[in-house]
């Protein structure tokens, strides 16, 4: 198998007839999704002319016909990237110019949004990628360009670029290939028994890496994927009932929403008999939501994945096989099959996993990944390739691109990777250098908050914990925190906040939390 296009056309094959994709207006069975795909696959390689193996803007609502569009891109031998239709400007304009599209599809209800559409050019002129309306497309396409398109299409080639936010504030487009997804999404088919009975419960966007996981292991096994409609996140009884009504047996969400469940103790209310698999990412998982989650769902399987973008999805995981106190950090675990990882501290010099008895763990250090997980760069931006995507240093003797994660984490004494934060979450604090993450776990236990964030305000020098949930009493929350970290550590304001922002994958919001947290 060198294609995931070949993911569709087996489950064809095997089950022509089965929901592949669908959301609460219906959805397109595995026969109908082949059909529209490869339809809207020679409706673009005719208006490009035959173009490979260039970027295909996708602005659609998120729905089953979006996967249409998607995978018609493929069959055109080009690859596509999903545009929000509710993206800022801004943000849209610094994708486009980076991707210097040649085609934009979408419909009727986004025609107007899509006609905007403008790439910035050097010479300052600018262009309109050609625009494609699937409510107009031409059902009588001619389909025998696809043969040959096919014959020339290897797995190196790109299926998609997921534009992910740059710390510069320019977005960062990394690029993912057949050969990417075909090894990752075995070992994500392998590892949780993926299968034709598998449905899924989606919540996470297209335009976020979770989803891959989702869609395309659904594509390989013949599965079913329901599209979770975002205002359910909001009115979680509805979440509930919606789980229930398509008898989902898998979700892969972000902390954040699982903790929607928790924080309002909605098993009281209803209950998941037909959940089996509840994996999360995207973000730390705070263990008190997850040990309510595992008391009222006790058979199920709970997994904490972790990875960016760049390894298409995940390159560590941890299935939950011990219990854990409210206070104490989840692991994620040891590398995925086929992929490696490993632990450089600021000498160059692997970390040991040695633990150190007076902290029970090992000394920090930086994530590398390394493997077919890994993504081929970012497009168009050879700069943060660079800087990102280096030789291996542990390898001397011939090209080895890896990806340099960023990530800091550390062991336990399971020999089981512990993330702390994020290199640029370091900030250095009355002398000290100081994970905001390590703060943030050390909230995990206090009864009545429901999400919490740390921040660091550079100009007044302070560490800030904001808070949403009960009203608490500063010295109580302060006390909380002496007992858990180090005076140079505890917060020196606590805010709370009637609702805790999120951005549009669902995290915590917190560059828009240290802009406006004194508002």
């Amino acid at each position: 198998m060198k294609n995931v296009l070949e993911f569709i056309e087996g489950s064809v094959a095997k089950y022509p007839d089965k929901l592949a994709v669908a959301d609460v207006n219906g959805g397109l069975t595995y026969k109908e999704l082949e059909k529209t795909a490869k339809q809207v696959g020679a409706w673009l390689y005719q208006g490009l002319g035959g173009c490979k193996n260039r970027p295909v803007v996708v602005l659609l609502d998120k729905e089953p016909k979006s996967v249409a569009a998607f995978m018609g891109a493929v069959y055109s031998g080009n690859f596509y990237v999903v545009i929000d239709a509710e993206m800022p400007v801004d943000r849209v304009n610094k994708i486009l110019k980076a991707l210097k599209p040649e085609a934009a599809v979408t419909d009727n209800k986004h025609l107007d949004k899509a006609k905007e559409l403008h790439v910035e050019t050097e010479d300052g002129k600018g262009y309109a990628p050609k625009i494609f309306n699937l409510d107009e497309m031409d059902q009588e396409a001619d389909q025998s360009c696809l043969a040959k398109v096919r014959a020339h299409m290897i797995d190196t080639d790109p299926v998609y670029a997921l534009f992910t936010s740059g710390s510069t504030g320019v977005p960062k487009g990394a690029v993912i290939s057949h050969a990417n997804i075909l090894s990752y999404i075995t070992w994500y088919t392998e590892a949780f028994d993926i299968n034709e009975t598998t449905i899924f419960g989606n919540q996470t966007p297209f335009y976020f890496s979770m989803s891959v996981s989702d869609l395309y292991s659904t594509l390989k096994n013949g599965a079913t994927l329901y599209i979770i409609p975002k205002a359910y996140f909001s009115f979680p009884i509805k979440l509930m009932e919606f789980l229930n009504e398509k008898k989902v047996n898998t979700i892969y969400w972000v902390p954040s929403a699982l903790s929607i469940i928790a924080n309002y103790k909605m098993f009281q209310y209803a209950k998941l008999p037909d959940l089996k698999k509840v994996l999360f990412a995207g973000e730390v998982m705070p263990t008190r939501p997850l040990n309510y989650w595992i008391e009222n769902l006790p058979d199920a399987m709970y997994a904490n994945l972790f990875g960016p973008t760049e390894t298409t999805d995940i390159c560590t995981y941890y299935v939950v096989n011990r219990k854990f106190r409210d206070d104490e950090p989840l692991p994620m675990g040891n590398a995925c099959n086929n992929c490696d990882v490993f632990v450089l501290g600021e000498d160059g010099k692997v970390v040991s996993p040695e633990i150190n008895p007076e902290t029970g763990f090992s000394a920090e250090g930086e994530l590398y990944a390394r493997g077919s997980f890994v993504a081929l760069g970012y497009y168009g931006n050879e700069e943060k390739t660079k800087e990102a995507f280096v030789q291996n240093p542990l390898n001397p003797n011939y090209p080895e691109l890896i990806y340099k994660t960023g990530d800091l984490v550390k062991y336990n004494k399971y020999g089981e990777l512990v993330y702390i934060s994020r290199k640029d979450y370091q900030i250095k604090h009355m002398g000290y250098r100081i994970e905001l993450g390590e703060i943030e776990a050390a909230a995990g236990a206090i009864e009545g908050i429901r999400s919490y964030a740390c921040i660091y305000d550079d100009a007044e020098d302070k560490i800030v914990f904001i808070y949403e949930g009960k009203k608490l009493d500063d010295a109580f929350l302060l006390g909380e925190f002496k007992k858990k970290v180090p005076h140079y550590m505890e917060p020196n304001q606590f805010v709370r906040v009637k609702s805790m922002p999120h951005n549009q994958n669902g995290k915590i919001d917190r560059k828009w939390l240290k802009n406006n947290y004194k508002l």
